[in-house]
């Protein structure tokens, strides 16, 4: 789309009408941060960015959208490799002063507002002992991440971060705003559980927390020519793995600069078992001879707040992503060379730990439908600006291409690109006729564009 000068000055004025004139950003400074992302690469550029102080805010600017034709996204953390949180010459509503978050103690429950990000949520969490089921690091939204689904270190005992929402306070494309739970439109409450930001704004949740006051987590470096080892014998240690233990594995290049076999376990069960030699952590370190075995015992929050510098914002990123069913003997051969074959150093194969909590629901509970126990690979490629982004980005398509084969269909809806046009169709399994039915019916001229939903078949011709 082509927005005209003066379609833009038309919105702008529109909007200038019912909030503050500093709210309604086209250039400078504000502007610039309404539009930095955490993927470097991404160029998309809205014609204004409505910075939202409130749920009226988001309101006015969904309206305003509508009634100027502008395309709408919405940035919540900004974490969305594939750039989603910015629509090109369209109009960008920034949830990020929207970041308070209340606990409820004796409920176990927090108010999130939809701009908040990971690490907001835990900080207010951790000083009552409590955890969020979240993300691996702080700085993703966390709005984002739970409509998505939200893999994280604690599934195996919590579940996914989509599990654990109780309700949500959702501006509509008619810009009305309901709220829904299990009992208050049912529907959408379903559909928002693994269906991404295709239905509206979540302007607040209300999330589940559990009372966990320490864990144990760290880092296992193996060299990678112990891969095939290690990994077959992490398979029986899986076999029966606890749902207090989730352990995220991996490649990453090591503190010498050659790719290693990475294990990034989190216990949140009693710590003692956590630091018992015999335990089921530390037998992570006896799978081979680790070049690197670090563990802590300490506070959820911490530890996922110190996991950030290892992906600051800016640089530039390709992403790909596959479900596995476990750590085959060619999975690993696949991921062992993709290592060998990386064109950045900065690039890296993360591979999240489905099981235990998240298992057990059931697959037509929730949008989000593979419920097996799994591994998601995630594929990533990352680059500074000044080295040719082509070739990481063929390496990221090569390393998907040869784990396809040992893959289920489809693949993580918050991670797939529009470009993954083999995957989407299967992302909702038996979920996709009710999902669709539900975008269709609470937005059925598509202007929430989220993470990737099936294109519907056309509807047959009558011949009435």
């Amino acid at each position: 789309m082509t927005l005209t000068p003066q379609t833009r000055q038309r919105a702008v004025a529109a909007l200038k009408e019912h909030l503050p004139a500093d709210r309604v950003l086209t250039a400078g400074p504000e502007y610039a941060a309404g539009t930095a992302l955490w993927n470097g690469a991404v160029t998309s550029r809205p014609a204004i960015v409505l910075r939202c102080t409130s749920t009226a805010e988001v309101q006015t600017g969904v309206r305003t959208a509508r009634e100027f034709g502008l395309p709408l996204s919405v940035r919540g953390g900004g974490h969305d490799w594939a750039g989603r949180a910015l629509t090109d010459q369209g109009l960008t509503l920034d949830l990020t002063p929207m970041s308070s978050v209340h606990v409820d103690v004796e409920a176990r429950r927090a108010t999130v507002a939809g701009g908040a990000r990971t690490n907001h949520v835990l900080a207010a969490a951790d000083p009552y002992g409590m955890v969020a089921a979240t993300g691996t690091i702080g700085t993703v939204g966390m709005a984002g991440l739970t409509l998505g689904g939200g893999y994280g270190p604690l599934g195996g005992r919590f579940g996914l971060a989509a599990d654990n929402l109780a309700g949500a306070e959702v501006v509509l494309a008619d810009g009305s705003v309901v709220w829904t739970d299990a009992e208050h439109e049912p529907d959408l409450f379903w559909a928002l559980r693994g269906g991404g930001g295709n239905f509206g704004v979540v302007t607040s949740m209300e999330i589940r927390l559990h009372t966990v006051s320490t864990v144990v987590t760290g880092m296992v470096l193996y060299p990678l020519r112990q891969a095939p080892k290690v990994f077959a014998r992490l398979e029986e240690l899986l076999a029966d793995c606890p749902d207090e233990l989730t352990v995220q594995t991996g490649i990453i290049n090591g503190p010498d600069g050659a790719p290693m076999a990475m294990l990034w376990p989190t216990w949140s069960g009693e710590p003692a078992v956590g630091t018992d030699p015999s335990g089921p952590v530390q037998r992570l370190t006896r799978l081979g001879t680790p070049a690197v075995a670090e563990f802590e015992t300490g506070s959820f929050a911490t530890a996922i707040a110190a996991r950030d510098t290892m992906f600051p914002d800016g640089r530039y990123v390709c992403l790909r992503t596959r479900s596995l069913p476990r750590h085959t003997p060619e999975v690993v051969d696949a991921l062992v060379h993709g290592a060998k074959t990386m064109t950045s150093p900065l690039s890296a194969f993360s591979v999240h730990h489905f099981h235990g909590a998240a298992t057990r629901v059931p697959w037509e509970e929730t949008a989000f439908a593979l419920r097996k126990p799994h591994m998601m690979a995630e594929v990533i490629a990352v680059w500074t600006p000044e080295t040719d982004g082509g070739r990481h980005a063929a390496w990221a398509d090569a390393a998907s291409a040869a784990l396809e084969p040992h893959a289920f269909a489809g693949g993580y809806g918050n991670l797939l690109g529009p470009d993954a046009t083999d995957q989407i169709p299967h992302v909702f399994g038996g979920n996709t006729a009710r999902l669709l039915a539900v975008k269709d019916t609470v937005d059925p001229d598509g202007v929430f564009q989220g993470i990737p939903l099936p294109i519907p078949a056309p509807r047959a011709l009558s011949h009435r």
